[in-house]
């Protein structure tokens, strides 16, 4: 069982609420893009996330950098009702170069 931890404003009091999530674990799974595994800049701390991206109502994979701020962008190839497969990736860019998200560094 796993220990999820919900902060709560309470106006009065300011608690922090422990409560009980039973639900497992899943093994962690690489993913491909093409041929290739996906990789993460060093030092390896990354934000994926899947939403469709390309309007083609299938769940493309962004992939933001922690180091540098930029985003790549992997589409989701697969046929209706397949697992998703991942084309290589591109990094996300606007007309005067690749977008990026100001960093902690």
């Amino acid at each position: 069982m796993k220990l999820n931890v919900t902060a709560w404003l309470v106006l009065l009091l300011g608690s922090t609420v422990l409560y009980a999530d039973d639900s497992p674990f899943e093994e962690p799974v690489r993913l491909k893009a093409g041929d290739d595994w996906i990789s993460v800049e060093s030092p390896g701390y990354a934000c994926p996330t899947m939403a469709d991206v390309d309007g083609d109502g299938k769940a493309d994979l962004v992939v933001g950098q922690f180091r540098s701020g930029n985003m790549q962008f992997f589409k989701n190839a697969a046929d209706d009702g397949e697992s998703p497969r991942f084309e290589t990736g591109d990094w996300l860019a606007a007309d005067d170069g690749r977008l990026e998200v100001p960093g902690v560094w």
